[in-house]
């Protein structure tokens, strides 16, 4: 417990402040955390008998990653289908020593990993990017506080039994309502969207946050792993720590895109 405490303590602040000085020190980040994070994914894979593509992942992730670099956002989404367009055509070629399994979870791979953590460089580049940034970490936090104290005190239905077995739906929805919570807090002090957007942005991301961590649990237990990782003393890897964000930032990224004023 002391390591893990020690940990947070550390990885907290750090994490907080490269996104608060933004610009260069967040995509520092932000690149650090997808290439971690893809090598732990790709290790799991390792486990589950997938042959992984190291060089293309890593190539394809280094251009992406130059991209952002360059502010050339409206070539990310073509240089995705190029990205698939690349594990297709390596399995038309080499089939059928190459299978469909093999090129999805490489694809995979680098969209989950990379790609995802990328969106909170693009977050914290918005105008009032620093506080949509601090949002989403606050949001993902208070969502897994609120799911584990409240599931600790009267959980008693099992959310999903197989896949993380202390998880309960009571909890689910406590942490739903930490969200909420959060949400109506943010609408006192942000501006550029009603209460009504607030509560329901942190809605969707505490219901989102959830399934990452679902999913995150769901991939260890396939390849019969604890941790992702040993990166991080009391925690284990980063994909155990930024599993529920990873799908938090594309979201808050994107809805203050298109909704907020």
């Amino acid at each position: 417990m002391l390591i893990r405490t020690i940990s947070a303590l550390i990885g907290a602040p750090l994490l907080l402040g490269l996104t608060y000085l933004g610009g260069p020190y967040t995509e520092l980040l932000t690149a650090v955390i997808g290439i971690i994070a893809l090598h732990e994914f790709q290790e799991i894979g390792r486990r589950l008998g997938i042959n992984i593509w190291t060089v293309m992942t890593i190539g394809v992730s280094v251009i992406w990653i130059l991209f952002l670099n360059l502010n050339i956002n409206n070539w990310m989404f073509p240089f995705i289908l190029f990205w698939l367009l690349l594990a297709m055509g390596r399995m038309g070629i080499q089939y059928p020593k190459v299978q469909l399994s093999e090129i999805s979870y490489n694809f995979f791979s680098v969209i989950y990993t990379v790609i995802l953590s990328s969106y909170l460089y693009l977050l914290r580049s918005l105008e009032q990017g620093m506080a949509w940034a601090f949002l989403a970490f606050i949001l993902v936090w208070t969502t897994d506080t609120f799911a584990y104290l409240i599931g600790k005190a009267i959980g008693r239905h099992k959310l999903a039994p197989e896949v993380s077995p202390k998880k309960t739906i009571e909890g689910s929805v406590g942490g739903l309502l930490g969200a909420l919570l959060i949400g109506f807090a943010a609408s006192r002090i942000m501006s550029g969207m009603d209460w009504t957007s607030f509560l329901l942005l942190s809605l969707v991301v505490g219901i989102c946050a959830q399934i990452g961590d679902l999913f995150e649990s769901a991939l260890k237990r396939s390849a019969r792993v604890k941790d992702s990782g040993t990166l991080i003393p009391g925690h284990g890897g980063f994909l155990d720590r930024f599993d529920s964000m990873l799908f938090t930032f594309p979201i808050i990224y994107y809805w203050v895109l298109f909704w907020v004023r």
